[in-house]
C-alpha cells in the first residue's frame, strides 16, 4: 500500500484548530471547516504518512496569538504551517496576490530545510490554487485543485447587485483572480468539485473548461459531532462537560429571546453574507402570522462582538437583519445570537430545532453545494433549500426535505408550515437524512474515494500531467555545486568558440551533481537562440537581462518571486519618460527592452563626468536605478534590487544553497557584483580591465585561458582545491 505526503494550500491566514472562529469575517466561512476537517480526517487514513495545511502567519493586536505560531500540531501526522507574506498584519485575501510568490520562496525553503518532498499538492480557492500550482511544477508532483467559490460567478452576481467592474477588480482583484481559474482548469492534474451543478453551471463560464479534470467529491460531516438528535435520549449515551456547556450555552442563547421557547424552531446558520438570503427568511416568517403562531425564528449571522467594529458590507447585512425584526415586531418570537462556536455549539443547535421539531432553512440560491443541509440532515433536522445548485443534489440524494423558491418569501413559509404541521412527513424527512449522510456524506467515505484519485494519479498508464512537469526543484534542492556563467565574452564571443565543445562535455559528464546556469545581458530570446547556436549543454537555470530576470530548464519557466522582488519601487515609465531629456544616449531596440530593463546606446564621447551627471539626473527626479555601463557601448538600466549578483544571492536564499557551492564566471563590469561576492569566481583571460583590481580577492581565480577554456580550467581549480569530498555538506543557510 502506497503511502502518500500531501500538502494543503490555503494562505489567508486566519485558520487554526483549535476552537476555529468560523463566521468572523467574510475569509473564515464554510471554506475554513472544509480545510480543518479534511486535514484531520486525511490524517487518519492508513494511506496518508504525513498532511500539512500552508496558510499565513499573522502577528497583529487585532486577531489572535494564536496565527502567530509558525507550527501548529493537529496530530502526530497532520500540521497546520504558517508562512510570513506580505508583511505581519491581518489582511483580507484579495490583497495578498502581489505576495504569494514570497510565499512559495518560503515554502521552498520550508521543505529544503525538512529534507521531505510532498508527493501531492492540493490548493483551495484561487489563491491556494496558485500556490500549489507553482509548487507541483517545482517538485513535479500532482495538483489538485478546488475552487470553492469561482470568480466569474461572483463577478456576474456583483455586477447585477449594481457593481462597476472596475470597483469589483479594484475591490477583489478580480481579473487576476479570474485568470488563475482559467490557468488551473489547464494545469490542474484534478480539480474536485461538490456536484455536477458546479462543473455545469460555474466552471461552464470559463475558456477553459473543457481541458480540465473533474472529480466530483462532495465534503463530509463530522458524524462523531454531528449525529442524531435523539441519541440524548439513549440510555447509554453520556455527554462530556464541554457538551453539556455547550448545550446549555445554546439553550441560554435562544431562549433568552423568545417568549414561548417550546414552540418549534425554524432555523438558519451562516456568515454575514449577503447571499445566505436571511433577509427573505426573516420576510417569509414576519410576514406569516400563521407561521408566527406555530414555530419560533432562529438566526445565526456568523460572529459579531460590536456591529460598529466590523466591515462596512457586514455591518450592512446585520444593520438590516435588525431592521426587518424590528419591521415586523418579532421580538420575543425570533433569536438574532451574537456567535456560535462550530466545533461544540452548532451541532448542537442543529439538535436543539430537532427535538423541537423544527426545520433548517438554506435560502443561498445556486449554491455550489450547502454543507449546512448535510449538518442538519445528519442532526435529523428536515430541510428547506433551493431548487438550484447543489442544495437540489442533495434534497434529491437525501429525500430530507422541500425545494422552494428562495426567492419568495411565500413559497419559504408555505414549505416550512408544510413539514412542521404533518408530523409523519417531518419524520420521515428526519429519518431519510440522518441515513443518507452517515452512508454518503461522511468524511471516512471522503477520505477513501479521495485516495482513490490519488492512486489512480500515479498508476495512470497514458502519462498524467505531473509526469511532464520538469520538477526542476528537486535537482536544485539536491545538488552539490551552482556552476553560473556569463555568456558573451565569457564562453563564447561571436564565432570565436575556443574550449567550447571540451567544457560541454564536462558539464554533461556532471549534470547529476551540478547545476548549470547562464548569466546573460541578452533577453530570453536572445538567450534561447544563443543555447541553439552554440550548443550549450541544457540549462537548469538563466539569468538573462542583466540579472532582471531569472528562469528554469530551457522550457524558460519564470522566478515569479525574483520578479515580485526587484519590481520594490521600479518606476520603468517615469524613468523613460525623464530620460529622454538625457544627452549622449539613445534608446537600444524594442528587442532589447523588458519589463525589468531599460536598455541605451551611449555616444563616443560619454564619459565619467556623464555617468555622474546621470546618477544626479535620477536623484533629482527621486527615481531609483541601477546603472550599467558595458564596454563603454551599452547602458542598461535595471531595479536597483536587480544584477547578475543579486540574482545569485536570491538563487542561494531560495534553495538554501551557501554561497561557497556557487561557482561564477564572468569577462567584464557586467559580471563585477556575480564575481566580487562569496561564491568561487573565475575571471577568463580576455577580461576588461575594469576588472583588474579584483586579483586581490583570493576567492578569485584568473584563467590563463579565454572563454570557455579558461572557465573549464578556473572550474578544475575551484573544484580541486576547495572540495575534496565529491559530496558537499551544505553549510546553514544564508541570508538574504
Amino acid at each position: 500500500m502506497q503511502q502518500y505526503y500531501i500538502q494543503l494550500f490555503s494562505p489567508h491566514g486566519l485558520i487554526r484548530f483549535n476552537d476555529p472562529e468560523i463566521g468572523r469575517d467574510r475569509d473564515t466561512g464554510g471554506q475554513v471547516k472544509y480545510v480543518l476537517e479534511l486535514l484531520e480526517n486525511l490524517s487518519q487514513h492508513p494511506q496518508v504518512r504525513k498532511v500539512d495545511l500552508f496558510t499565513r502567519r499573522i502577528l497583529d493586536k487585532r486577531v489572535s496569538s494564536a496565527y502567530e505560531k509558525e507550527i501548529e500540531m493537529v496530530n502526530d501526522k497532520a500540521r497546520i504551517v504558517r508562512m510570513v507574506c506580505g508583511g505581519n498584519a491581518y489582511r483580507a485575501k484579495e490583497t495578498l496576490w502581489d505576495h504569494l510568490d514570497e510565499f512559495i520562496d518560503k515554502t521552498i525553503r520550508f521543505i529544503e530545510k525538512e529534507d521531505d518532498f510532498p508527493d501531492v499538492v492540493h490548493g483551495h480557492y484561487a489563491d491556494g490554487n496558485y500556490l500549489a500550482g507553482q509548487i507541483s511544477e517545482v517538485f513535479g508532483i500532482p495538483f489538485i485543485a478546488t475552487g470553492h467559490s469561482l470568480g466569474r460567478n461572483k463577478q456576474s452576481i456583483l455586477l447585477k447587485e449594481g457593481l462597476s467592474a472596475e470597483k469589483i477588480n479594484e475591490k477583489f482583484n478580480m481579473d487576476r483572480r479570474i485568470a488563475e481559474e482559467e490557468s488551473l482548469l489547464k494545469t490542474a492534474d484534478v480539480i474536485i468539485v461538490s456536484t455536477r451543478h458546479e462543473i455545469d453551471t460555474q466552471y461552464g463560464l470559463y475558456a477553459n473548461k473543457n481541458a480540465a479534470r473533474f472529480e466530483v467529491l462532495p465534503p463530509g460531516v463530522n458524524t462523531d459531532i454531528f449525529y442524531p438528535f435523539y441519541r440524548f435520549d439513549m440510555p447509554s449515551f453520556k455527554m462530556t462537560i464541554e457538551q453539556e456547556q455547550a448545550l446549555y450555552r445554546v439553550n441560554s442563547d435562544i431562549e433568552r429571546f423568545l417568549f414561548n421557547p417550546a414552540k418549534p424552531l425554524i432555523l438558519s446558520i451562516g456568515r454575514a453574507d449577503k447571499r445566505k438570503n436571511f433577509e427573505n427568511i426573516i420576510q417569509s416568517y414576519g410576514q406569516d402570522k400563521e407561521l408566527q403562531a406555530m414555530a419560533n425564528l432562529a438566526i445565526f449571522a456568523g460572529v459579531r462582538r460590536d456591529i460598529t467594529q466590523m466591515p462596512a458590507d457586514e455591518q450592512d447585512i446585520l444593520t438590516n437583519l435588525l431592521l426587518v425584526m424590528d419591521k415586523y415586531d418579532l421580538y420575543g418570537k425570533m433569536a438574532i445570537p451574537k456567535k456560535n462556536d462550530p466545533k461544540l455549539e452548532v451541532p448542537e443547535i442543529y439538535r436543539v430545532a430537532a427535538r423541537k421539531k423544527g426545520v433548517f432553512v438554506n435560502a443561498t440560491p445556486g449554491e455550489n453545494f450547502g454543507l449546512t443541509i448535510v449538518e442538519a440532515a445528519a442532526c435529523g433536522l428536515p430541510v428547506v433549500a433551493s431548487p438550484t445548485g447543489g442544495p437540489k443534489e442533495i434534497l434529491e440524494h437525501c429525500q430530507n426535505g422541500l425545494l422552494v423558491d428562495v426567492e419568495s418569501p411565500e413559497a419559504i413559509a408555505d414549505a416550512l408550515k408544510k413539514i412542521i404541521s404533518d408530523q409523519a412527513l417531518w419524520e420521515n424527512f428526519s429519518s431519510n437524512g440522518i441515513v443518507a449522510t452517515n452512508r454518503d456524506y461522511s468524511w471516512p467515505a471522503h477520505c477513501d474515494k479521495y485516495m482513490n484519485i490519488i492512486d489512480k494519479l500515479f498508476q495512470r498508464k497514458d502519462a498524467p500531467a505531473f509526469v511532464n512537469k520538469t520538477a526542476y526543484g528537486k535537482k536544485l534542492t539536491r545538488a552539490n555545486l551552482f556552476l553560473i556563467s556569463d555568456l558573451d565574452g565569457t564562453l563564447v564571443d561571436g564565432n570565436e568558440t575556443e574550449g567550447l565543445k571540451e567544457f560541454a562535455q564536462w558539464v554533461n559528464q556532471h549534470k547529476e551533481e551540478i547545476v548549470f546556469g547562464v548569466a546573460s545581458g541578452r533577453n530570453k530570446e536572445l538567450t534561447a537562440q544563443a543555447f541553439v547556436n552554440y550548443d550549450l549543454p541544457a540549462p537548469d537555470i538563466l539569468i538573462c537581462s542583466a540579472g532582471s530576470e531569472i528562469y528554469y530548464t530551457d522550457k524558460f519557466i519564470p522566478d515569479n518571486g525574483w520578479e515580485s522582488h526587484i519590481d520594490y519601487q521600479w518606476k520603468r515609465n517615469e524613468l523613460q519618460q525623464a530620460l529622454t531629456k538625457f544627452p549622449n544616449i539613445r534608446l537600444q531596440e524594442p528587442a532589447a527592452q523588458w519589463r525589468f530593463k531599460l536598455s541605451y546606446y551611449v555616444d563616443d564621447t560619454f564619459n565619467e563626468d556623464d555617468m555622474a551627471n546621470l546618477y544626479k539626473f535620477l536623484d533629482d527626479h527621486k527615481l531609483r536605478a541601477k546603472i550599467l555601463l558595458t564596454e563603454n557601448k551599452h547602458l542598461d538600466l535595471l531595479p536597483f534590487r536587480a544584477s547578475k549578483g543579486h540574482a545569485v544571492r536570491y538563487l542561494s536564499y531560495k534553495w538554501k544553497v551557501p554561497l561557497e557551492h556557487f561557482i561564477t564566471a564572468g569577462n567584464s563590469g557586467n559580471d563585477r557584483d556575480m564575481l566580487a561576492g562569496k561564491s568561487k569566481a573565475i575571471v577568463v583571460a580576455n577580461y576588461s580591465k575594469e576588472l583588474e583590481d579584483l586579483r586581490k580577492n583570493k576567492s578569485i581565480y584568473f584563467s590563463k585561458e579565454p572563454l570557455a577554456r579558461g572557465v573549464l580550467e578556473g572550474i578544475l581549480h575551484h573544484t580541486r582545491a576547495t572540495i575534496k569530498d565529491p559530496v558537499i555538506i551544505r553549510h546553514r543557510p544564508v541570508e538574504y
